[in-house]
């Protein structure tokens, strides 16, 4: 069974709570819960992991190294400024696949670029919780070919 890690960044612990126009009602906890499901499914093991601190999500992908095979992350603010983040990314080797519930292409001018897409091997973006199917559903193939 594949082992995936699962990141999420900075205030996406809040979702259901801030902007509902953006990210809808349905609560963090709740859309954790339905991914996990979804993972079940297409037989991945997922590990969700939510943090507000930048140095926190860089160790735990650095702890990823050798033990995940690969990594579904959704980096929240930190998708467009955290050149650090990204060298992380790129540092484990690890398939990664960059997810957004929202548009980012659609929305404020700052969140249209994100400097990790380029060390991932794809972002999908704009489909609520659902990028999150997507995105673990890219990986399994990423990760059975």
């Amino acid at each position: 069974m594949k082992k995936i890690l699962f990141i999420l960044g900075p205030n996406l612990n809040m979702v259901g709570i801030r902007d509902v126009n953006t990210y809808g009602t349905q609560t963090a906890q709740s859309i954790n819960e339905d991914v996990k499901k979804w993972a079940e499914q297409l037989g991945l093991e997922l590990e969700i992991y939510q943090s507000n601190h930048e140095g926190d999500i860089i160790d735990k992908i650095h702890s990823a190294f050798g033990n995940k095979d690969g990594i579904l992350i959704n980096a929240g603010a930190l998708t467009h400024y955290s050149y650090a983040l990204a060298d992380a990314i790129s540092a484990v080797h690890i398939p990664t696949v960059e997810t957004h519930m929202s548009n980012i292409g659609a929305r404020e001018e700052f969140r249209r670029k994100s400097v990790i897409a380029p060390v991932c091997k794809g972002s999908i973006a704009g489909f609520g919780k659902f990028s999150y199917y997507l995105g673990l559903t890219a990986l399994k193939n990423i990760c059975d070919n």
